[in-house]
């Protein structure tokens, strides 16, 4: 039986739903009961508990051969570098209790650096404190640039004709979709092949800046040659507190815009066959982007 962390966002909900296909056994972890519902039907055991409980979790991995390991996001956090320790420190904790032999973490590109990378500071720690369990076989995922960032532009070209953002347009980012780094996961989880501490980094299909992803949006939405445009930090932040994300986070967010901008926070492979995912960005785009922008949001 595998536990899956966080079984009803974009990476959990793949990596439950390809073990499932594989006739593997899988208990849903997930913080509600109705969206577990799905997983549920397709013959996964949900598990409804509160990740920063690690006497729940102690029981969510109990029996698991495996765990898929992943830290919830949260955009209205007060204090998300706080919060994230304390998942962290209950995961740990649970697997040490529950004897778990093989984890499986989302991690990210810089999280090689302890700090001055935002929310992936946080998985910084992640890795480390999953690292110092003894005998705990470990494999941290690093992914590059999530495509599903893209979907924020969606408003900013209803409102202002173009793209817009804190980063350099000449930005190069080994864009993922998060639909591979799920995939890679489960891919991980069923092979087990790994052994003491390794991390992996997942590139997407090719690099791209922002200018050339406008580009591809605007050919798909009908709105041929749409640029982008960088933007002040503070102008961003304005925008951001406007879609509710809390001051906190939109901070962090502008400290990881800022190392990426600066090439402190990098991916640090060589692109290859293994850490290259198959989804285009043009791919993403047509099936993920474009319904989202006529309103017709795809079920997944």
């Amino acid at each position: 039986m595998y536990a899956i962390m966080g079984a009803t966002g974009n990476t959990g909900s793949i990596v439950a739903k390809t073990l499932l296909g594989r006739n593997e056994k899988v208990r849903a972890i997930g913080r509600s009961a109705e969206r577990l519902t799905p997983l549920t039907a397709e013959g996964a055991e949900p598990f409804v508990c509160d990740v920063n409980d690690a006497a729940a979790l102690t029981k969510a991995f109990a029996g698991a051969k495996a765990v898929y390991a992943m830290i919830p996001p949260s955009s209205t956090s007060d204090d998300y570098r706080a919060e994230q320790d304390r998942v962290i420190n209950a995961i740990a904790e649970a697997v040490q209790h529950a004897a778990v032999e093989y984890v499986v973490s989302l991690s990210s590109v810089g999280a090689d650096q302890p700090q001055g990378t935002g929310p992936v500071a946080g998985l910084h720690n992640l890795e480390q404190t999953l690292n110092r369990i003894p005998d705990l076989n470990v494999l941290h995922l690093r992914p590059g640039y999530f495509m599903e960032n893209t979907l924020a532009q969606i408003g900013i070209i209803k409102t202002m004709g173009l793209t817009a953002g804190p980063l350099r347009p000449d930005l190069m980012l080994p864009m993922i979709a998060t639909r591979d780094i799920g995939r890679a996961a489960a891919s991980a989880l069923l092979a087990l092949d790994f052994t003491g501490k390794q991390t992996h980094e997942l590139l997407g299909e090719r690099d791209l800046s922002y200018a050339e992803a406008a580009t591809i949006i605007g050919e798909a939405i009908g709105k041929p040659g749409l640029k982008y445009l960088q933007v002040p930090d503070q102008q961003v932040r304005g925008a951001f507190l406007q879609m509710g994300m809390s001051a906190n986070v939109a901070d962090l967010i502008l400290e990881m815009s800022a190392a990426l901008n600066s090439g402190v926070m990098k991916s640090l492979e060589e692109r290859t066959a293994e850490n290259s995912t198959p989804t285009s960005f043009e791919t993403f785009v047509a099936e993920e982007f474009v319904p989202r922008y006529r309103g017709k949001a795809t079920s997944t």
